[in-house]
């Protein structure tokens, strides 16, 4: 049984995806359309109840429906790929940056810019929401530059954390907000990555970074 990958391009899949294709693995794609509300079908709730993307489903039928426990699972059952250092340090690190990427960067930042309807009474003016997002996004950078310091990738080497921390650089590069000197230099030194670049052309993204 191959592994089943739904994702929507662009989004926060796109990190899980990179990993997918930085392991060289060999697994099925499945679009989720959100602005159509695929993931509030039946068919899709009934595999991933929250209705988020991504999700995945591993060789064993397993439903993996968080992008940590994705990346996760991804470097700790393809250990001889070095996508997750074997030290308890290195592990911590990794589980620290990518959860502040994903519940803080993008949890309370990006949804904000997103989403600010979800924020808001009926009526209400998104503009102060975004705003706020836009802060909340470039404090949140700031501090993940600082912690990424002078490393060339999260650990040093490439691991589950750099899927991560792009996709919340990608989409501040997206809406126009400057990436601090550290994830600047990361951001840059990650679209040179054949695995990258090979994700950014399959997902519609290719020709902006050519």
């Amino acid at each position: 049984m191959n592994i089943r990958f739904y994702m929507t391009p662009g989004s926060c899949s796109t990190g899980i995806h990179i990993l997918l294709e930085e392991l060289e693995l060999v697994f099925e794609v499945y679009l989720v359309d959100l602005m159509k509300g695929d993931s509030r079908t039946p068919e899709y709730l009934a595999m991933n109840s929250k209705g988020t993307i991504p999700t995945l489903v591993t060789n064993e039928g397993e439903v993996l429906t968080d992008f940590l426990s994705i990346a996760w699972w991804l470097g700790r059952s393809h250990g001889k790929s070095r996508l997750m250092l074997a030290d308890l340090t290195s592990e911590l690190t990794a589980l620290e940056m990518m959860n502040y990427a994903v519940n803080v960067v993008h949890g309370l930042g990006y949804t904000r810019v997103f989403t600010p309807e979800n924020y808001l009474p009926r009526g209400g003016d998104p503009e102060p929401v975004i705003a706020q997002g836009k802060q909340l996004v470039t404090s949140g950078l700031k501090w993940l530059s600082r912690r990424l310091g002078s490393n060339e990738y999260v650990l040093g080497e490439f691991s589950i954390a750099d899927g991560a921390l792009f996709y919340v650089e990608f989409w501040a590069d997206r809406i126009g907000l400057p990436l601090p000197d550290a994830c600047a230099a990361h951001y840059q030194r990650m679209l040179q990555r054949p695995a990258v670049r090979r994700v950014l052309m399959e997902e519609g993204y290719g020709s902006l970074y050519r």
